[in-house]
């Protein structure tokens, strides 16, 4: 069976080995997502808003442990680390207190007698997320999109697969009904298979061009809705009066930022 490995990017160190999920075992994953949704998109607002409070208890509560499992997988320092733990568990609060009202029916004026637009869950929503935030870009698509009532499956950057196994499993600790969130373990060739699948009813990627092209394409195939988010190519402009005393600190930040790995970086500097 096919084996993928996480190694520390500091040292090259092999930090696991992982064997990809046989096609059984996504199936599995599938059908699991799917039996919960039958149930889960019937969920009061309060009733999906409760795991989601114990996932930010969890969250800090853990927060020096996960930090240290994104520093080995990704590199950043653990300082970053723990901040961007410590920002998922302010996404869980925010959307804690204020699902009820984001989700609400809103009555808008048409010709018609009566008209509103009301928020209803289209199902098993599949992400494909990089390893630059290996936690917050997973919580930014899961947190809501759970909350609204759908189940996720996770296709997760092999290089961070040991953060894709952890998210899931705190998903479960905190009280997640089995297959509202799982995480898969596959190479591209399966996640084309899966993107396919009809139980899989939209797509959403954080990632690069070329691979939001390849995405794009498959789910277009299969007439499944997509958000993509895609890579950035900022600049950083310093004229001639620029008091370089002054802003150099944020210069070097805006290139630093996340050990350099992040879509608003300043990619490159042009100076006058």
């Amino acid at each position: 069976m096919e084996t993928i490995e996480t190694r520390n990017p500091y040292n090259g160190e092999k930090l696991q080995e992982y064997k990809l999920y046989s096609d059984s075992q996504i199936e599995e994953k599938l059908k699991a997502a799917e039996d919960c949704f039958r149930d889960w998109r019937f969920k009061s607002i309060e009733d999906r808003i409760q795991p989601l409070k114990n996932l930010s208890r969890l969250l800090l509560d853990q927060k020096k442990e996960l930090g240290r499992l994104i520093t080995s997988e990704m590199g950043k320092p653990l300082t970053e680390s723990i901040a961007e733990i410590e920002k998922c568990s302010f996404l869980c609060d925010f959307y804690v207190e204020n699902a009820a009202l984001l989700l609400a029916d809103e009555i808008i004026e048409t010709d018609a007698q009566q008209s509103f637009i009301s928020y209803d869950p289209l199902g098993c929503i599949l992400a494909v997320m990089p390893w630059n935030f290996p936690f917050w870009q997973v919580m930014r698509f899961a947190v809501p999109t759970l909350t609204a009532g759908n189940t996720g499956l996770l296709k997760h950057s092999s290089n961070t697969t040991g953060c894709s196994l952890k998210i899931e499993e705190l998903f479960a600790e905190a009280g997640y009904p089995k297959g509202a969130f799982g995480s898969l373990i596959c190479n591209h060739d399966q996640l084309e298979k899966i993107i396919g699948n009809d139980i899989i009813k939209a797509v959403t990627l954080t990632g690069s061009e070329k691979a939001g092209k390849k995405i794009a394409a498959t789910a277009g195939k299969h007439l499944k809705k997509t958000v993509l988010e895609l890579g950035g190519n900022n600049a950083c402009i310093v004229l001639e009066d620029a008091e370089l005393d002054k802003f150099m600190e944020t210069i070097v930040k805006a290139r630093m930022q996340n050990t350099g790995q992040s879509c608003i970086a300043a990619k490159r500097f042009i100076v006058v």
